[in-house]
């Protein structure tokens, strides 16, 4: 089952997407944008930076769980990963982006 980028519409206005694997476990934030064009721009950014290992920043929580950022080429962050138990989890993660955003189905919820 391949993955699908869900964008939605806050209660405040704003729009977001998730990322999400062929299990529907979500691997991939965005930040929240004023405008749905934003949000679907972000998409796209998604599918084209993925694959560029160096695109993801690897992190450590200050409660020590690992999450991983991915940015653009201008270093703005697209997206960020939910918090894992460990460094190993948290690899599987980003190849998990890398397998699933190129191809990736787009569902729009925000209407």
């Amino acid at each position: 089952m391949a993955g699908t980028f869900v964008v939605e519409k806050s209660r405040n206005g704003k729009f977001r997407f998730n990322l999400r694997a062929g299990n529907n476990q979500v691997i991939l934030t965005s930040g929240m944008y004023a405008a749905k064009a934003g949000a679907l721009n972000g998409v796209e950014s998604v599918r084209k930076n993925a694959a560029d290992d160096s695109r993801f920043t690897r992190k450590t929580a200050k409660d020590g769980s690992a999450y991983f950022v991915l940015t653009a080429a201008n270093a703005e962050v697209i997206g960020k990963s939910e918090m894992y138990a460990s460094k190993s989890s948290m690899e599987n993660g980003i190849r998990s982006v890398q397998a699933n955003a190129a191809a990736a189905k787009l569902i729009d919820r925000t209407t």
